[in-house]
This record gives C-alpha cells, sequence and structure tokens, in this order.
C-alpha cells in the first residue's frame, strides 16, 4: 500500500475534497469547555461524536481537551492529528445494514497528566471550561488512600480530580458560580454520586478545609449516567482497506455500532447548558434514571445472559450465529418478548420499541461478540439481570416463565467441568473441545465439587437443589418457587442426555 499523508488539520487545508461518504465536523476553533478523563475509542465515539454533531447543528460551541488517564496513553497520538480521528458507525436500522464516516473535530487537544500536570492544572482553573467528563474503566472510580502533593499528579482519579477541583476552587476564590459538571461514563451504578462521595473524601483526608468541602457540595454537580453503545474499536483486520478508502492515514480509526443511548440524571438547567437531545441524538435528561436502567439491565443485559450459556453449548460462538441461528434465534424472541418484556413494569410500547432495537442490534454483521465473553460471571450477572424478571413473572402470574427458568439449568450444565492447569478457571467441555469457565474463585470452587458429587451419585436433581439452595448467589433459595427445582432438574438432564440444542427445543414446545 503506497503511503498516505496522515490525518491532521494541514491535511484538510489541501484537500481539494473528501470521498463522497465521508462528512466532516466543522473546523472552527471553540473554546476548551470540556475536560475529558480518557482518550479511548468508547469516549471518543460516544462523548466526543455527540460533541462534534451539536458542534455542527451551532448548538454548544466548545471543545474537549482529552487527559490519558494512565501513563501509557494516546495523547501524543492525538496531538500529532491535531485532535482529529475518523469515526465508523455501522449496524442495522428497520432490517437494513447502515454506515456513516465522520472526521470528528470536536477534540482541540490531549494532555499527559504524568508529564504535564501544570497543563491540566491550567486547564482547571481555565474560565472557559465547564463539564468534565470521564470513562477511566469500572476499577477507575474507586477510593485509593494517597497523599496530597501540591503540584504533582496523583495517582488515582478521584484523586486527581480533588486536587483539580481544589485548582479551581483557589483560583475563582470560591465563587458559586464558577463550579463544574462532572458526567461521568463509567459502568457502575450511580457512577456521579461515587464520584462525589470518594472526591469530597480526598478533600477530608487532605485537610483542604470546610470552605472547600462546601464549594465542592455546592458549586459542583456530580450527575449520574448510563451510557449504551457498543464500540469494537479500531477496525484492525480492515485497516488497510479502509485507510485506501478514506485516503489518508489515520492511527486513531475508531468504529462503533450506530444505536446510542445516554441517561443522564440531572436537572433540567444543565441540559440547556450540554443541549445535545437538540442535536437529534439519544439523550435522555431525567430526574431519575432508575426505569432506564432497569430496562436496559432486564432486556439488554438479561436476554444476553439468559440465552448465551445454552447457545454456547448448543454449538454457536456468538451473538450473531445465536440470533441467525433457527432454534436460538426463537429461544432469544420468546425469552426476551414472552417472559422479560412482560414483567418490565413500564410502558408498553416504549419496552417493546426498545427490545426490537436490542434485538436488532445484536443482529449488526460488523461486530463479533464472542458468547465465551458475555459468559464470564454469569453467576452474579444472572442474579441482577434474570432473577428479578423471573420473580416477577411468577408473581404477577402464578406461572415459571420457562425460558428464564431454564437459562439456569444451562447456567448449571456450563459451569460443568474440572479445575484449569491456570488455577483461576474451571474446564469445560463442548463437542470434545476444552472452553474455560471463569468467575471468582468460591464460585468455581463449588460447581467443580457439586459436579464432582453428582457424577459420582448420578442425582442430577440433587444438584439441581443444592444449587438452588445457594442464598449467597440468588439471595434466597429458589427451591421455594413452585416447579423450579423440577424445571431446572429437568433441564439439566436434557441437557446432559440429549444436548443444549434438544432442551432448547423442548422449551419451545411447552
Amino acid at each position: 500500500m503506497q503511503t498516505l499523508k496522515p490525518l491532521n488539520r494541514a491535511l484538510l487545508a489541501s484537500q481539494p475534497a473528501l470521498p463522497q461518504n465521508l462528512a466532516c465536523g466543522t473546523l472552527q476553533r471553540f473554546p476548551e469547555k470540556a475536560l475529558q478523563f480518557g482518550e479511548g475509542n468508547f469516549l471518543r465515539a460516544f462523548v466526543d461524536w455527540m460533541l462534534d454533531e451539536t458542534n455542527a447543528r451551532g448548538l454548544f460551541h466548545g471543545s474537549a481537551v482529552l487527559v490519558q488517564p494512565i501513563a501509557a496513553g494516546m495523547a501524543a497520538k492525538i496531538n500529532e492529528q491535531d485532535g482529529l480521528y475518523t469515526l465508523i458507525l455501522r449496524g442495522m436500522e428497520g432490517g437494513k445494514v447502515v454506515e456513516s464516516r465522520r472526521i470528528i473535530t470536536s477534540v482541540s487537544r490531549a494532555l499527559n497528566p504524568y508529564e504535564d500536570w501544570a497543563g491540566v492544572a491550567a486547564l482547571a482553573r481555565s474560565a472557559d471550561l465547564r463539564f468534565v467528563f470521564s470513562n477511566t474503566t469500572e476499577a477507575g472510580i474507586a477510593y485509593v488512600e494517597e497523599p496530597y502533593v501540591p503540584g504533582a499528579c496523583p495517582a488515582s482519579f478521584p484523586a486527581k480530580v480533588a486536587a483539580l477541583l481544589y485548582e479551581r476552587f483557589q483560583a475563582v476564590g470560591g465563587d458559586a458560580a464558577r463550579g463544574l459538571i462532572f458526567i461521568p461514563c463509567e459502568l457502575i451504578e450511580r457512577n456521579g454520586a461515587k464520584l462525589k462521595e470518594y472526591v469530597l473524601k480526598h478533600a477530608a483526608a487532605w485537610k483542604l478545609g470546610d470552605a472547600f468541602t462546601a464549594w465542592i457540595e455546592s458549586a459542583n454537580a456530580f450527575l449520574s449516567t448510563l451510557v449504551d453503545r457498543i464500540v469494537p474499536g479500531y477496525p484492525r483486520a480492515e485497516a488497510e482497506k479502509l485507510t485506501r478508502e478514506l485516503g489518508y492515514a489515520d492511527g486513531l480509526l475508531d468504529t462503533g455500532e450506530i444505536f446510542h443511548l445516554w441517561v443522564i440524571e440531572g436537572s433540567p438547567k444543565f441540559a440547556d447548558e450540554l443541549p445535545l437531545h437538540k442535536a437529534g441524538l439519544n439523550v435522555i435528561w431525567t430526574q431519575d434514571m432508575t426505569p432506564y436502567r432497569t430496562r436496559k439491565v432486564r432486556i439488554l443485559n438479561g436476554a444476553h445472559t439468559a440465552c448465551v450459556l445454552a447457545s454456547f453449548l448448543g454449538g454457536l460462538d456468538t451473538v450473531g450465529e445465536m440470533m441467525d441461528d433457527p432454534l436460538f434465534g426463537r429461544f432469544i424472541r420468546k425469552a426476551v418478548f414472552d417472559e422479560i418484556v412482560p414483567a418490565l413494569p413500564m410502558e408498553e410500547g416504549e419496552k417493546k420499541a426498545y427490545a426490537n432495537a436490542v434485538l436488532e442490534r445484536f443482529q449488526n454483521p460488523f461486530i463479533r461478540h464472542e458468547l465465551l465473553s458475555i459468559s464470564l460471571n454469569s453467576v452474579s450477572k444472572w442474579k441482577v439481570r434474570v432473577l428479578p424478571s423471573l420473580l416477577d413473572t411468577v408473581k404477577n402470574t402464578g406461572r415459571l416463565p420457562a425460558a428464564l427458568a431454564f437459562s439456569l439449568a444451562a447456567l448449571i450444565a456450563f459451569y460443568k467441568g474440572a479445575p484449569a492447569a491456570d488455577g483461576r478457571s474451571l474446564q469445560g467441555e463442548r463437542n470434545g473441545a476444552a472452553y474455560p469457565i471463569r468467575d471468582d474463585a468460591d464460585v468455581l470452587a463449588f460447581f467443580a465439587e457439586q459436579w464432582k458429587t453428582a457424577k459420582a451419585n448420578g442425582d442430577l436433581s440433587a444438584l439441581a437443589r443444592t444449587v438452588l439452595s445457594q442464598t449467597a448467589f440468588w439471595g434466597q433459595d429458589l427451591n421455594c418457587l413452585p416447579g423450579m427445582t423440577e424445571a431446572v432438574a429437568a433441564g439439566i438432564r436434557t441437557i446432559e442426555t440429549k444436548g443444549a440444542r434438544a432442551a432448547a427445543e423442548s422449551v419451545l414446545a411447552s
């Protein structure tokens, strides 16, 4: 492949025209209104894309400065490209494959705080700064004891925030009108509230004063959010082909699905300052995000957890294969539309529309989502994602939902394995080939022992009763649900004797 020039502002200025299918955000330089902790694929395909779209409609007039949260980051590469990168969004809409390509221009620059903490502190003091976004992984929002050293970069994310807020507090003289709005995207419940809790804890531990603590509380907002978009990131397998089509080199090339959802819990006044929803984006500002979180956990996550283990045991490897499979495609639709959606306490049209969108996303041909990846920590996932729908169905109808009950049988069958050589997983077997079973050590030890006992005495009903009785796993003894023990035992028995496909067929026929 011939050597192509790298994407940057000079290239765009010299380029007579872009490829016909490639759009470009506005190249106007805007004030740096946002500080963003995280420069990875997700935030660039989610937050920065939204800022770009909103700028293009003349609604925000702001740019973001990206701060790499760990020492090994991408700040240098981002600056080499003047903050520009190409985002390709692909997926299914209305049963058709759709794609968009866009050069994102909402990023002004990037900073490495471990090399230029003074630059990050200067940004924190800036009069233009108003918003702070973040995605430092689920482990990023955590309290870690560390000393406060003025002028030095703290190690943890909440400590960085506390130190930068103190810089701003001193610079603005405690002005109540000069606080910041924090909108984290980490995948933990009540992410904004957790971040605020740990920032205040650092302020207290560092003895930065009551006035500073009061200013954090009154002048700054920490909003909790729910984010939803699958972002595969750099398309390594297609990079050479895409580069030829684009006509330039882009080391920051990013890909994501078409679907996006951002639920932000906060005052309507903040929505006026960050009017993403007015740009036609699927951004919901609400005073209570609980219904939206419940909808996502039960339908999207619940469909995954309820169906992927049986599908894997049935010989499939990806979500796309599961959706295309005549048997398991029917099974997941039964689980979602006959059992999960009816149990969800939301408006009928809204939850059905969301469920249809979820299944369409599962069919995205550009995303290879491995079933084994989803299988990680399935015991805790089943409790949070599937069990509430099962319990609500029993409570509301008096009947046991067959597909959801069977999903627990499939889980137990999937967890049949012996300790692996790495000492951190079990090794199961499917069609003569080994597969890894990954969960907490105590969970793996329990299932290894129970399957060993079941193999010795041949009593699968006893296995089902023992697993269902584990209140540490499920929060209650599931044997108390009418018909549950028998249904799960029958499911395990059919999987063991006839296979997962035959077991799924029997559920569909029930």
